[in-house]
């Protein structure tokens, strides 16, 4: 990815999960792997076993990368949070308020079948955080990251006319989040191959409450 000025880049330091690296190649087949498994068969379906085997790995072949099925499904989350930062970064360069809100946003919600897996991979890592601090506190540190870079947006966005509700930012910022984590919940539990929610719709008609659109869409 082409290195962004700290003007241009409205979200940086978004993604503090640790970066995926060259040598991490073959931990990224087996979470493809998972993805393909949980999105076929859900997460009871995706046996260290059956990842294996769809990896083309030799069963025993896993333990040194993943010694458990529960470490997998966390370096599974954070390599669904930093491709979708990867994207985020890629549409939101040079732009800024508004306009890098909706780039934002879009790249979130589950508008394709690809984000609708990312979904599916997201919601069972939120079902093992409930009672596991570590996952919990990931899960966190992630959406702490996505508000700060939301609340950004919307300060440009009023700093320049383009948001005039009386609502806070911070506020405004929950609501939005709230919204899009919904969104992904959704298309996890639709049946298989749908994938038009109205979200983006959705999406043009919360922005409109905000106050004046630049440009419109």
């Amino acid at each position: 990815m082409a290195h962004k000025s700290r003007d241009q880049n409205i979200f940086r330091g978004v993604a503090t999960v640790p970066k995926i690296v060259d040598h991490d190649e073959r931990r990224l087949e087996l979470v493809d792997a998972t993805w393909r498994i949980i999105a076929r068969q859900g997460l009871e379906g995706a046996t260290m076993r059956e990842i294996a085997m769809e990896a083309g790995f030799a069963n025993g072949a896993l333990k040194p990368y993943f010694p458990t099925k529960d470490t997998l499904l966390e370096f599974a989350f954070s390599h669904v949070f930093n491709r979708t930062n990867q994207r985020i970064a890629e549409v939101t360069e040079g732009k800024s308020g508004l306009a890098a809100l909706r780039a934002f946003c879009l790249e979130v919600l589950p508008l394709d079948e690809e984000r609708i897996n990312e979904a599916r991979i997201v919601i069972p890592f939120w079902q093992r955080a409930v009672n596991d601090a570590q996952k919990a506190g990931v899960h966190q540190r992630s959406m702490d990251e996505w508000l700060a870079a939301i609340r950004r947006c919307l300060q440009e966005a009023r700093d320049s006319g383009d948001v005039t509700a009386a609502v806070d930012n911070h506020v405004l910022a929950g609501q939005l989040l709230n919204m899009l984590l919904g969104a992904q919940i959704e298309a996890a539990l639709a049946p298989e191959g749908r994938t038009d929610f109205g979200h983006a719709a959705q999406l043009e008609g919360y922005l409109a409450l905000l106050g004046k659109i630049p440009g419109g869409k």
